[in-house]
């Protein structure tokens, strides 16, 4: 490994990209070798994304400062294209698939294969198979994007950028979205890439998987290097310290377990969807006043579909009743179920919690303007106070009330989705993957502010794909397996084998 990384395929050297109001990147410095996994870390708005858009060509050359050299010689690319055809591809962390075309028209679009004017499509379903053989996802490639789930998206999104024939591939927190069974394939076939020469930039919160498979870690702060290591020169806690600029002892809050009554109550529920071929069948459960309780299960086993379902924009009800504080929902709509004091932050906020093109205020007041207004005319001074109360209580770093939430990091724009939440004064809260994709540090936030709702009472279910999350934080766990609930753990029965039992049994 030290023969491969004596020369550097990519340095990226003084780097400074400025947007209006904010400097993203002041001077950092980058380098990766053939042949290396490169790791690349930092808190939500710490400044990744930005320097991998200026890699990328997203940010064309002339829009920054600073200097790109591949291979010693120095590149100004004017667009991705460009960047691609200098062997750089990047893998971003929202999806950029076309759901209504198959998989192989989006592994092959923009590369299309021709013969005598027209594309081979023979010829293109080959080297889609061959793509998608090597991220080991054994599906047809004629088969639609839209019926696939979140995780086999994210392999077809990898398979695509493979079938470029990367030199520096970037992956930008690749297995938010997988399984355990699937990010298993994922590292290990960055491993092969390793092997073959490819260089490998990783950007990840998930420090096990950096400490499992980088050679090198490179860690932003506030738009500066603050620091390239071995991976043997840090431990976790340490990673942690030069990411955040502080200690970070106690990831999950300590919490007093005082319970009332059930707040939610769900009752031999029961829907599904065809276009997706999922069913939800006969589902009970109840979580009470002060409780978290979480939602553990395998990606597909149906736990977002739920969420979804009982919020009443997923799938058709086929059976079953939803009380809330010894109510039962009569109708399920959005607004009702909002009315009857339930609250959704969904998995995907960039899709269905925020409005990107709207500015932070907006998207903090937007569940709430019936309580904003007078008849019918919203009071901008109350709204104007609100937002500020919420970006004051949260800590959401933004230069103002008028910033476009689009413009903010993936941590802040998750505590304007739970501010949006908190803002209706929920009694039942349900977070669905609240930390997906953001830092430690923003983590250790919203961790806080979920414990200190249970505490005033809200009764709140919290789904997550990491299970020493859902450990840490919750006093109950409900799994979900094929579309049903299979089991239930608490107390000293609470445990990643436990929990993964139900979920595959």
């Amino acid at each position: 490994m030290r023969e491969r990384m004596n020369r550097y395929i990519l340095e990226m050297q003084n780097i400074v990209k400025e947007f209006p109001g904010v400097r993203a990147l002041d001077g950092v410095t980058f380098s990766a070798a053939a042949g290396e996994v490169h790791a690349l870390v930092g808190e939500n708005g710490a400044g990744k994304s930005t320097l991998m858009k200026v890699l990328s060509g997203v940010y064309a050359h002339g829009s920054y400062k600073g200097e790109i050299k591949i291979n010693g010689e120095e590149r100004r690319f004017s667009s991705v294209r460009d960047s691609e055809r200098a062997g750089v591809v990047i893998i971003y962390q929202e999806l950029a698939l076309v759901r209504q075309l198959s998989v192989c028209e989006n592994i092959m679009l923009g590369d299309e294969i021709h013969k005598n004017g027209v594309i081979d499509w023979p010829a293109a379903a080959e080297k889609a198979a061959a793509a998608l053989k090597l991220v080991g996802l054994d599906i047809n490639p004629d088969t639609k994007v839209s019926s696939l789930g979140v995780g086999q998206q994210q392999l077809v999104e990898i398979a695509k950028a493979l079938s470029k024939d990367a030199k520096i591939l970037v992956l930008d927190e690749p297995t938010a979205a997988l399984s355990e069974g699937e990010a298993e394939k994922l590292l290990s076939l960055i491993k092969e890439l390793r092997g073959r020469g490819v260089t490998c930039v990783y950007i990840s919160h998930r420090l096990k998987e950096i400490f499992r498979i980088a050679d090198r870690i490179t860690v932003l702060r506030d738009g500066k290097t603050a620091g390239t290591f071995g991976k043997d020169d840090l431990n976790e806690a340490g990673l942690i310290a030069k990411m955040v600029g502080r200690e970070v002892k106690d990831i999950f809050p300590s919490r007093r377990h005082e319970f009332g009554p059930a707040v939610l109550d769900v009752k031999n529920w029961s829907a599904s969807d065809a276009a997706y071929g999922m069913k939800l069948k006969n589902i009970n459960f109840s979580v009470r006043k002060g409780e978290i309780a979480g939602l553990a299960g395998l990606v597909g086993a149906g736990r977002t579909e739920l969420a979804m379902s009982l919020f009443g924009v997923w799938g058709r009800k086929e059976s079953g009743e939803l009380v809330v504080d010894g109510k039962q929902v009569p109708r399920f709509t959005p607004k009702a179920l909002i009315k009857a004091g339930v609250a959704l932050a969904s998995e995907d906020r960039k899709r269905w919690g925020l409005v990107l093109i709207h500015d932070v205020k907006s998207n903090i007041t937007l569940s709430s303007l019936d309580a904003l207004a007078s008849f019918g005319v919203v009071n901008e001074n109350a709204e104007v106070s609100a937002a500020e109360k919420y970006v004051r209580e949260m800590a959401i770093k933004t230069p103002g009330l008028e910033q476009k939430a689009g413009n903010l990091s993936g941590g802040n724009q998750q505590k304007i989705v739970l501010s949006k939440c908190l803002m209706i004064l929920p009694k039942v809260l349900i977070l669905d993957e609240p930390t997906r994709g953001i830092d430690v540090g923003a983590k250790v936030e919203i961790y806080g502010i979920i414990n200190r709702l249970a505490e005033k009472g809200v009764a709140v279910l919290l789904i997550s794909s990491e299970l020493p999350e859902v450990l840490g934080m919750c006093d109950r766990v409900f799994v979900m397996r094929a579309g049903r609930i299979s089991g239930e753990v608490s107390g000293a029965a609470a445990s990643q084998e436990n929990i993964m039992r139900y979920a595959t049994a």
